[in-house]
């Protein structure tokens, strides 16, 4: 008899995306609700601000899922390990998606905060717009090349090669801060923010994070199930 429960992986990727979706929405609501105003002689369009309580912890999620992507592929060139290609596939996937949520939430309060959506003439927008079309790069060319270990060689090269813009986009505010604001800190008493601001980022954070790790879970899964399912099919193809 088949069985049709899902693996206890799964159950649990699912209970956490939940989780993580409905923290995300309560972090949303603070944001509006409960969150301080900040100085209006300091922002143009201070009311904007709050859409940075999902723009942040978006932006630590792909910087996550960019570190993910970076061991996988380190795995898969040292052993050819199954699960570092799992680890690689995913991180790709995530580092796309939240970075869409960087690219799409930050432009919003560029249009309000700035008068224009993005500055080809900062640093950390453009780096980070790079560093996502590295990302939709390899989910594009995962879905449409032909599985094997060169295609896998290819994109575990280029894969590494955008990780190396990880650092550069974290501390590109440090070297070269012209637009974009600074480096985000949620704890330590010089970092200048309101603890009202503190508790809802770090909710933010907290949420997204649990959300990283449920998408994180289903993923792999799914990529695990494609890998069976390309080796029966391979199996049956060659069989007597």
């Amino acid at each position: 008899m088949l069985d049709t429960n899902p693996p206890s992986s799964v159950r649990i990727g699912i209970g956490l995306t939940a989780l993580g979706i409905s923290g995300a929405v309560a972090t949303a609501l603070m944001g509006v609700y409960y969150a301080p105003m900040v100085d209006s002689t300091a922002f143009n369009a201070p009311e904007a601000y709050r859409i940075l309580y999902w723009h942040v912890p978006f932006a630590w999620s792909s910087f996550l899922a960019f570190c993910m992507l970076f061991i996988g592929a380190v795995a898969w060139y040292k052993d050819r390990s199954d699960w570092g290609w799992r680890w690689f596939s995913t991180g790709s996937d995530l580092g796309l998606l939240f970075g869409l949520g960087v690219i799409t939430s930050g432009p919003i309060w560029g249009s309000a905060e700035w008068g224009v959506p993005w500055d080809w003439g900062d640093l950390r927008l453009n780096t980070f717009a790079l560093l996502t079309g590295v990302a939709l790069f390899l989910v594009l060319s995962r879905r449409s090349q032909p599985d094997g270990q060169e295609t896998r060689d290819t994109l575990a090269a280029v894969g590494l090669f955008g990780f190396a813009l990880v650092p550069i986009t974290a501390l590109a505010t440090t070297w070269y801060q012209k637009r974009h604001p600074g480096i985000v800190l949620v704890n330590g008493e010089e970092t200048g923010l309101d603890p009202a601001i503190r508790t809802v980022l770090m909710m933010g954070f907290i949420s997204f994070l649990i959300l990283f790790v449920g998408l994180a879970m289903l993923s792999n899964e799914v990529i695990r199930m494609e890998d069976r399912l390309e080796q029966s099919k391979t199996e049956l193809d060659g069989g007597p």
